[in-house]
């Protein structure tokens, strides 16, 4: 289990972002070793830690905080891969929008959940706690999202609403350049409210029969990705996006496959050899060390992600999973990073 990871089609609004704004994104795109080759390869897919870490770079780089902003500026549908064209060619842009939601996982994993197309609002999911190394990530996925929308609609889709989940930050003045409506800041839901109206027209591109086939081949794509996963990964998606509120029960997970508690039990030893509470453990030994290695979180909004009663539980964990506390192991991942990265130089 990590955090996720997401087609290297996000990257090209990155780069024409950069690239507007006057910087060269080939040196920066060689460090994080994003080759030319890989933003060709079908299917080809980067870490969310990965992402995080170039967004976070590309902001240092343009001295632009609201690097997710001008992102989501420089998107089209195609970025999206196959679930783009298909949502390209859909009759209306409500039906755009579930398009793309529905196929979200060809394009994304994380294992914090998806987005979800509740209209008249398209939402994208809580990635809280926030800090200035995920900021972009809910600032290019709501301005793709309005921008596509536009692209898709000949600029006629109207936004009613924008709502974001973190307080107003220090670059909140730049929102009124790529939203033509009020920003909410501290809200429940990361979403863009449209005007119901707007869910209803046609696509400048609608192509219905075009449409079905790209329909046809999204669905064959996500039967083949759900085929090849065992039953262990399927359950620990659907715990892993609990973990900050409660840990799920077998019987909750059960259900949510659509099989009693017992079967379940009975087809995890059976096929994986492994026990639910296994399954937890594991998980949040996996996820932890994610966010040790890859991010800047403090240790309290680890554990609070992780499910943990307190710091101290979280870190007594960590202390059974690898023998270290998980400042130490923090520090001596990072000097051993460091040094690969100088001797390569």
């Amino acid at each position: 289990m990590k955090l996720g990871d997401l087609s290297v089609g996000y990257l090209y609004s990155l780069r024409a972002a950069l690239e507007y704004l006057g910087h060269d994104p080939a040196p920066l795109f060689q460090r994080f070793a994003v080759a030319d080759e890989l933003l060709a390869k079908a299917e080809a897919r980067i870490s969310i830690p990965r992402f995080m870490r170039l967004g976070n770079a590309a902001i240092q780089l343009s001295g632009q905080p609201a690097i997710g902003l001008w992102m989501g500026r420089h998107s089209h549908a195609s970025h999206l891969g196959l679930p783009g064209m298909a949502a390209s060619s859909a009759p209306t842009l409500g039906a755009a929008f579930a398009t793309l939601t529905r196929f979200e996982r060809l394009t994304s994993q994380n294992y914090r959940g998806h987005s979800a197309y509740v209209p008249p609002a398209l939402r994208f999911y809580s990635i809280s706690p926030y800090n200035q190394y995920n900021l972009f990530v809910v600032d290019s996925a709501l301005s793709s999202r309005a921008t596509i929308a536009l692209q898709l609609t000949g600029g006629r889709a109207r936004l009613r609403e924008v709502h974001i989940e973190f307080p107003e930050p220090d670059y909140a003045d730049a929102y009124a350049q790529f939203f033509p409506c009020p920003v909410l800041f501290g809200q429940a839901e990361n979403q863009l409210v449209w005007e119901p109206s707007s869910l209803e027209l046609p696509l400048i591109q609608t192509a219905l029969s075009t449409h079905a086939e790209l329909v046809e081949l999204c669905i064959a794509r996500l039967e083949r990705l759900s085929r090849v996963r065992r039953l262990r990964d399927r359950v620990a998606d659907i715990v892993s996006p609990e973990l900050h509120q409660r840990l799920p029960t077998l019987s909750e997970v059960a259900r949510k496959l659509g099989q009693p508690s017992w079967t379940l039990r009975r087809r995890l030893l059976a096929e994986d050899n492994v026990r639910f509470q296994e399954i937890i453990d594991e998980t949040r030994r996996d996820l932890a060390l994610s966010y040790i290695r890859d991010t800047e979180m403090a240790l309290g909004e680890v554990a609070f992600l992780l499910g943990f009663s307190s710091p101290a539980a979280f870190q007594r964990a960590f202390r059974r999973w690898t023998g270290q506390a998980p400042g130490g192991y923090r520090r001596e991942f990072r000097r051993s990073r460091s040094e690969a990265i100088t001797k390569e130089g």
